[in-house]
């Protein structure tokens, strides 16, 4: 599919008054001008919206989904996306416990509702993100209009460690997660080391969320950042990865199916 690419500038308050730039890509079928199409939130790494995040974002929406990705910054800094270098690095990272935790949920609820405000948006709702943008997308699924969201390597949320004072409440709000999850780590992720992943994975488990999970052998942290990723992007891993998302995307936003109910059935002890 084609795309067409525009932002919008919405106005925020949580983190003091001023406006964030959305970044969006819509896909486009011209013999079809009344299409309407599912959307999906894309949140960025700490660099904001680089051109990684831009091609990960043209993938989605290429395959009918219309995109939007936030500039999670915009409290400190242009639309533009910081270098992938020592200072963008330092940077980000210090915006990120930097920035109210109510002012990342007020930006999320921004790019959602911004979706849904689109005449050509069917109404379900997606979100996926890496690295802080993967914890992102996960908190964005406390929204109950959320439907789904695949999150690559979540950084923070093992630790509660997202925001000013560092001390989220992402897990701990894990119960109001309505829609469906798939959780992607490598297993070499040192961001999030075994401890953390498994700590993630039982909070899921006794909140009843569901969800999927896949640690990739091998994989490291930032494995679908196709440039300046220090030797870690895997193609082939990351091709896999994008299938998972088309898959849960496929199923939970294209099809109609209705709430989510909480009774799954008995499983058949057969062979």
């Amino acid at each position: 599919m084609l795309i067409q690419e525009s932002h919008v500038d919405v106005p925020t308050t949580a983190g003091g008054k001023g406006s964030m730039r959305i970044f969006i890509f819509h896909p486009t079928l011209a013999e079809y001008p009344h299409a309407k199409f599912p959307g999906v939130v894309v949140f960025s790494e700490i660099y904001q919206v680089t051109g990684p995040v831009s091609r990960f974002a043209r993938q989605i929406a290429s395959q009918g989904y219309i995109c939007a990705a936030p500039s999670t910054y915009h409290e400190f800094h242009d639309p533009s996306p910081l270098a992938y270098d020592g200072p963008g690095t330092d940077a980000g990272n210090e915006w990120k416990v930097t920035k109210l935790l109510s002012a990342y949920d007020e930006d999320a609820e921004l790019a959602v509702s911004t979706l849904l405000g689109l005449k050509t948006c069917n109404g379900r709702i997606g979100a996926t993100g890496m690295c802080l943008g993967g914890h992102l997308a996960y908190r964005c699924a406390l929204d109950k209009r959320v439907k789904a969201a695949v999150c690559y390597f979540a950084t923070d949320l093992h630790s509660k460690t997202l925001g000013k004072g560092k001390e989220d409440d992402s897990l701990a709000r894990a119960g109001e997660v309505a829609g469906e999850l798939v959780m992607i780590f490598g297993k070499r992720d040192n961001h999030v080391p075994p401890e953390g992943r498994d700590a993630i994975r039982k909070r899921l488990h006794e909140a009843g969320v569901e969800f999927s999970w896949y640690e990739i052998a091998g994989a490291q942290h930032a494995f679908i950042r196709d440039e300046l990723s220090k030797g870690r992007y895997d193609a082939a891993v990351s091709g896999v990865c994008f299938e998972m998302l088309k898959e849960c995307f496929g199923r939970v936003l294209r099809s109609d199916l209705g709430e989510r109910v909480g009774g799954k059935g008995e499983v058949e002890d057969v062979c």
